[in-house]
């Protein structure tokens, strides 16, 4: 009897619906419980408990086929070690996808719960954090517990938590109706993401939210510009008057095209521009990369690279470009510590790992995203595509498991739901 009614629910669309909540709810947690849930949403998926009908879906297929680039470069790899453990780690993008192909399409009002049960979810994140910060100030008195990794912790990531309030955040602004709960969330996840002040991700928030203002909303023109020119204000304002924001941005404008300017936390220490990243042979430990130019460099020992080895279509193994970057840094004499960062932008790690055929691949996905959403005119879908490429520039997202399950759980639902549609409208 009790089998016959876990048959009965899981052949019910809305165990997906829960499913697939569950996951996108559990990133931000430990990694076990991430685990535990992508581990019952495949279950249920290749299960014989419900009706599998394979659907084929060039767009899902892009990912499974980039998994399977990544178990090719076994055979060339410069670390096995590090190949190995890469593979198990990204071994979701193959796995999630496939079951896409076999469980039961997602209909939009159906993807629209799997998103508002995240939204609000998120918005409970950030009112925990919100208070595990103020319980730490009144313990401390220290304001730099309300900022960035601080806010969230360092291994949770600041720049992470963004993207994932961020899409949140939008998936209530793009509602054509909003009432008290849904204004309030849109509130508290903008105050949030302000606080854990990643600079790139308010950037392309404030740059979707004009988007969206001018192409997307029905609201009278007046209310439009008031709402752009009072979150203009907003930005300008805290800019100026909150310093924890103002030293985020104020360094990276400071140091970007001006040479050895003096680090503000320790004036022995000289901060590198961006020319200086690109240019100099050797540095020294009394140098500091601010964020642009740091990536800059990594881009840098990545032409190298290209010209000192023979990477150009295979890369040196998934998760294998950690020891070139280690050699760069005792090459060009930086401080002991930079050479443990990735290249902090998944264009140049994929390419680096997996060469060319594994670049392009990449780019077939996010081509293939972007153009579904436009397609289908979806804003929040836009969003999704929109951010993903440009953060992509500033981020190794892949680097990360909490990276590889948004991006993936997200480009699956999307582009499932574009696809059933389209075979409803025929």
């Amino acid at each position: 009897m009790a089998s016959l009614k876990i048959s009965k629910l899981i052949k019910e669309p809305r165990v997906f619906i829960y499913l697939l909540a569950t996951i996108l709810l559990a990133i931000p947690l430990k990694y076990i419980f991430g685990s535990i849930s992508c581990i019952l949403f495949l279950l249920v998926a290749f299960s014989s408990l419900h009706p599998i009908k394979f659907k084929f879906n060039k767009t899902l297929l892009l990912p499974v086929l980039f998994y399977v680039l990544m178990l090719l470069s076994l055979i060339w790899t410069r670390d096995v070690h590090a190949t190995k453990s890469g593979l198990q780690k990204e071994v979701l993008l193959f796995l999630i996808p496939t079951a896409f192909l076999l469980v039961p399409n997602l209909g939009k009002i159906q993807r629209d719960k799997i998103f508002r049960i995240y939204g609000f979810g998120m918005v409970g994140y950030a009112l925990y954090y919100f208070g595990n910060a103020l319980f730490r100030y009144i313990a401390t008195g220290n304001k730099a517990v309300f900022f960035y990794h601080e806010l969230v912790t360092l291994d949770l990531n600041a720049i992470y938590v963004a993207v994932f309030a961020s899409f949140a955040m939008f998936y209530f602004i793009a509602l054509d109706r909003k009432n008290s709960w849904e204004r309030a969330a849109i509130f508290i996840l903008a105050i949030f993401i302000f606080l854990l002040s990643s600079k790139s991700i308010i950037f392309i928030d404030f740059l979707l939210i004009i988007c969206f203002y001018i192409f997307f909303s029905d609201t009278k023109n007046s209310v439009k510009f008031v709402t752009i020119a009072s979150l203009g204000a907003f930005l300008l304002f805290s800019l100026v008057f909150v310093k924890q924001i103002r030293e985020r941005f104020l360094i990276e404008y400071e140091t970007a095209f001006v040479d050895n300017t003096v680090n503000e936390n320790d004036s022995s220490i000289a901060n590198i521009s961006l020319k200086q990243a690109w240019n100099n042979e050797k540095f020294n430990a009394s140098n500091y990369f601010p964020g642009g130019a740091l990536r800059v460099y990594q881009f840098r020992i990545f032409t190298e690279m290209l010209q000192e080895d023979n990477i150009l279509f295979t890369g040196y193994g998934l998760e294998a470009s950690q020891f070139k970057i280690k050699q760069k840094e005792k090459e060009h004499n930086l401080h002991e510590g930079y050479g443990d960062f990735n290249f902090h932008n998944e264009y140049v790690q994929t390419f680096a790992e997996l060469g060319l055929f594994g670049f392009l691949i990449l780019g077939g996905m996010l081509f293939l995203n972007i153009k579904n959403a436009i397609a289908d005119k979806n804003f929040l879908h836009i969003v999704f595509s929109l951010t993903m490429i440009i953060l992509f520039l500033t981020e190794s997202f892949f680097c990360r498991q909490r990276g590889i399950v948004f991006f993936t759980i997200l480009y699956c639902i999307f582009n499932v739901v574009n696809k059933s549609q389209k075979e409803v409208n025929q």
